[in-house]
C-alpha cells in the first residue's frame, strides 16, 4: 500500500514538473538568445545573425492580424522606426500566422520591418512563448471569425505570449518583456531607454 502511494505521489510530481516545463516563461536577461531564421513578408530569409550584424535587435512576438493590441503595438513601432534606427536598432516581428495573414498585418500596420511567419512554431518554442489555446478561447475566436487552425501556418491552435526581447550584437538578451496579459505591451519610450 505504501509503495502504491509513493508511486502515485511520484507520478503526480513528475507530471507537474513536465507540465510546468511546457508553460511559457520569459528567457532571462543576460542569457544567450536562441538563433532563428525564417521567411519575411517578401519571401526573403531573415536570420537573427543578419539583423545583429547591423545593431541591437528588437524581437516582437505577436498573435495575429486579428489582434487589435498587436496591431497597435506594430503600428507604434513603425511610426517610431526613425527613432529606433537612430540607435541602429533592427526590428523584427514573429507570428504563428501564415504568410497570407502576415500581409493582412502589414495592411493594418504599414509595417516595413521584417515580419516572420513561424511556420512550424519552432522560433516560438525556442523563445518559450508558445502555448496551446484552450477550447473556450478557440470557440470565442471562431465566433468572431478567427479560426486559429486555418490562420496559423502550422494549422495548430497555438499563440505566443506577446513578448518583446532586445538582443545585443553579441547575441545576449538585454531586455525582456513577457506578460501573459495580451493587453500589456512595452511602450516605444521604454524600448528606446533599454537600447
Amino acid at each position: 500500500m505504501k509503495s502504491g502511494i509513493v508511486w502515485v505521489v511520484g507520478l503526480l510530481f513528475w507530471a507537474n514538473a513536465v507540465l510546468a516545463q511546457a508553460d511559457p516563461a520569459a528567457l532571462a536577461v543576460g542569457s544567450k538568445a536562441p538563433s532563428f531564421s525564417a521567411k519575411d513578408q517578401h519571401g526573403r530569409t531573415v536570420s537573427l545573425e543578419q539583423l545583429q550584424a547591423k545593431g541591437p535587435v528588437i524581437v516582437i512576438f505577436y498573435r495575429g492580424y486579428w489582434c487589435p493590441f498587436c496591431n497597435r503595438q506594430l503600428k507604434q513601432l513603425q511610426d517610431s522606426l526613425p527613432l529606433l534606427k537612430k540607435r541602429n536598432a533592427q526590428v523584427v516581428a514573429i507570428s504563428p500566422e501564415s504568410a497570407i495573414y502576415v500581409n493582412n498585418t502589414i495592411d493594418k500596420t504599414e509595417a516595413s520591418f521584417p515580419i516572420l511567419s513561424d511556420v512550424d512554431n519552432s522560433i516560438m518554442q525556442r523563445y518559450k512563448v508558445l502555448y496551446d489555446v484552450d477550447a473556450n478561447t478557440v470557440s470565442r475566436l471562431k465566433a468572431i471569425g478567427v479560426d486559429l487552425n486555418a490562420v496559423n501556418a502550422s494549422n495548430d491552435a497555438v499563440l505566443p505570449v506577446p513578448a518583446v526581447y532586445i538582443i545585443n550584437q553579441k547575441g545576449i538578451i538585454t531586455y525582456a518583456f513577457f506578460d501573459s496579459n495580451y493587453r500589456n505591451r512595452p511602450s516605444v519610450k521604454t524600448l528606446l531607454e533599454k537600447l
